[in-house]
């Protein structure tokens, strides 16, 4: 949950080479001017902009490493809230820089808290909104993904690494623990072991390869290719039908939250609630006439 304040002798995998300097993500005067599509809101640290079906959103600190401020919080939220409620978007995509995701939480921001401030005002309660979000939400991840950074990509349903992608929990070295899950989500996507190790030590990181073979991410995409090949993805979910894609995405989260039966149950009721839908009428007629389905999400 914290933003890189170690040398970079300390941040990188412990597998990986010495990662040459990558330039910060340009944006055209196109792109940042499309900023507003977010409901029409201006924000301050994050970029959005509506690509067909898919919402992207930006964190946008690059002389902090976009370290995650609470106000950087609140504006995804908002953005998220709204491409949620956005009938003509089906997926949404959170990205960083070529440098860095998000290089963890803003330790100058809550560096001088106490604990009933912290306790009172719920800190980094507010991280946890996003995951009441029904559409699919990707991550794109390029260079540093390290303390809340790792955290907030792991509230993502899927993640895709870039070639150079580091992830790590060092907030061990702060005298504190992750916050927003990652002594939770880490130990399911890598296991009790290796998560152990890296929260413990807050040294042992993941670079993209290790990620990959952790299960942690998906795929890994070329550092100039990743944001495009993330939206292809989230286009081809927008384009399925969206109640069974919120159906799917509700099943597969609560699978780390109630017992194999109950999980069961469940998606059996959610499968057979789908043929009260006309998506499903549309895609097994398709499918029977062997042409592509129209999906109305109805």
């Amino acid at each position: 949950m914290l933003r890189n304040v170690f040398s970079p002798a300390l941040i990188k995998p412990l597998t990986a080479a010495k990662a040459a300097p990558m330039a910060t993500r340009a944006f055209s005067t196109g792109f940042v001017l499309r900023q507003a599509d977010a409901g029409n809101t201006a924000y301050s640290h994050i970029l959005t902009e509506t690509r067909g079906k898919v919402g992207l959103i930006t964190l946008n600190r690059p002389k902090a490493l976009n370290a995650l401020c609470n106000d950087l919080f609140t504006e995804v939220n908002d953005a998220l809230r709204k491409y949620d409620n956005d009938s003509n978007i089906g997926a949404v995509v959170i990205t960083g820089s070529q440098k860095a995701f998000a290089a963890g939480a803003d330790i100058k921001e809550m560096k001088d808290n106490s604990f009933i401030e912290t306790y009172k005002t719920d800190f980094l309660g507010h991280w946890a909104e996003m995951t009441s979000i029904k559409k699919p939400i990707l991550a794109a991840v390029n260079g540093y993904a390290l303390g809340g950074g790792c955290e907030l990509a792991m509230m993502c349903d899927i993640i895709y690494a870039g070639e150079k992608a580091v992830f790590g929990q060092p907030e061990i070295k702060l005298g504190v623990i992750p916050g927003a899950g990652g002594t939770q989500r880490l130990v399911k996507a890598v296991g009790k072991s290796k998560a152990m190790e890296m929260v413990l030590t807050g040294s042992v990181n993941l670079n993209a390869q290790e990620a990959l073979a952790a299960g942690l991410v998906s795929k890994i995409v070329p550092i100039e290719e990743l944001v495009d090949e993330t939206v292809k993805t989230a286009e081809l979910i927008a384009n399925m039908g969206q109640p069974s894609v919120a159906m799917g995405k509700e099943l597969i989260n609560k699978s780390f939250e109630i017992p194999l039966s109950a999980g069961l149950r469940w998606e059996r009721i959610l499968f057979q609630s789908l043929f009260g839908t006309a998506d499903q009428k549309e895609g097994m007629n398709a499918f029977v006439e062997k042409r592509k389905a129209n999906f109305t999400n109805q």
